[in-house]
């Protein structure tokens, strides 16, 4: 009895989360169609949907799984170029701006998986801080790849350079990644609805995960390896499995946020922007997929209004401390019995109601 309110709660949570993104949605599209929102909150709605997007695919490594990434802005990078490499390649052969974003962000998904599994390989044999500190280094490496990584197109289809700049490109040809210096003059695709709609579908894909028996096995695994490990659970597969999906939609999200800039370029994608996820994460609750959506809104909104402007140079400082403060005060025993007391009083509160009722 008691396993059934809980897995209630669970869906009732998960519910008003998407009775949240939706009621969002509802308030915010009309009022951008009547133009009554601000330039600067306009220009921001498409990088708050990636945004949010990115952090409930790093809270299912973060919160759910219980390993920590410091890459997961590589993955976003991978489906950035990718998808943005792809919209540019299908100008001609998909004519329909809402058709090509939607193949753009299946190929960044699709490809970002990949690379997801490739890394997933050597480094899902390794826990806490080893982890980590190798999914940093991939995501630097990722980095420089796609730095050194020249694309063009010809009527003979797509030329791939690498360290080198194309020059065989045929008449016709034009670049499309030009290594540093990114991919330029991009032919904005992205949308808010689009953005809307991947951040229903990243929502719907982790709570049946979270939900199903995979998702069980993934949160024993995070709760105790060793008693997973014993009962016959495969680690290293279920670990892969919350890994390679998180890198998926991240991968989508880069698509959909390289679809909405003038240019892209790999410096956007680095360590930074991965510790500016793992804060979103961090600040929304581990675990909790409607904290990362309120987090990530916020923080993306935070540094665009006047007040903040001034402060963008110390934006990462301030951040840090916050982080480091937030960390300290979830993993204070004081803090946590004083909660702890708050918790069991309202479940007190909710058993007697039922049993008056």
């Amino acid at each position: 009895m008691k396993k059934g309110k809980k897995l209630s709660a669970t869906n009732r949570t998960n519910y008003l989360t998407y009775l949240g993104v939706i009621l969002a949605f509802a308030i915010l599209q009309p009022m951008s169609a009547a133009g009554k929102l601000s330039p600067t909150m306009q220009g921001q709605l498409v990088p708050i949907c990636a945004y949010v997007v990115m952090a409930l695919s790093l809270n299912l490594t973060v919160g759910v799984l219980g390993e920590l990434s410091l890459g997961h802005a590589g993955f976003m990078s991978v489906g950035a170029f990718s998808g943005a490499v792809a919209a540019s390649a299908l100008k001609d052969a998909i004519p329909n701006g809402g058709l090509r974003l939607a193949v753009a962000m299946v190929i960044g998904a699709v490809f970002a998986g990949i690379v997801g599994v490739l890394i997933s390989v050597p480094v899902l044999r390794l826990n806490g801080d080893y982890l980590a500190i190798v999914t940093l280094a991939f995501g630097q490496i990722i980095k420089s790849v796609v730095e050194n990584l020249y694309v063009g197109v010809d009527g003979r289809g797509l030329h791939f350079g690498f360290l080198k700049p194309l020059t065989n490109l045929g008449q016709g040809g034009r670049m499309i990644l030009n290594g540093p210096m990114g991919i330029p003059n991009i032919t904005k695709i992205s949308s808010f609805v689009a953005g809307f709609v991947l951040v229903m579908v990243t929502l719907a894909v982790i709570f049946n995960l979270v939900n199903s028996r995979a998702g069980r096995a993934i949160m024993a695994i995070r709760d105790n390896r060793i008693a997973a490990e014993s009962v016959g659970l495969n680690i290293t597969k279920y670990k892969m499995m919350a890994f390679v999906t998180s890198a998926a939609l991240a991968g989508a999200a880069g698509a959909l946020f390289a679809l909405g800039q003038n240019t892209i370029v790999a410096s956007k994608f680095d360590f930074n922007t991965s510790i500016l996820i793992l804060v979103y994460v961090v600040l929304g609750g581990q675990g909790k997929m409607w904290g990362s959506i309120i987090a990530a809104t916020f923080l993306t909104v935070l540094p665009e209004t006047p007040a903040m402007r001034g402060l963008a140079d110390y934006r990462m400082l301030v951040y840090a401390i916050v982080l480091i403060l937030v960390m300290l005060a979830t993993n204070n025993p004081a803090l946590q019995s004083f909660f702890a007391r708050f918790k069991k009083a309202g479940e007190d509160k909710t058993v007697k109601g039922g049993e008056q009722a």
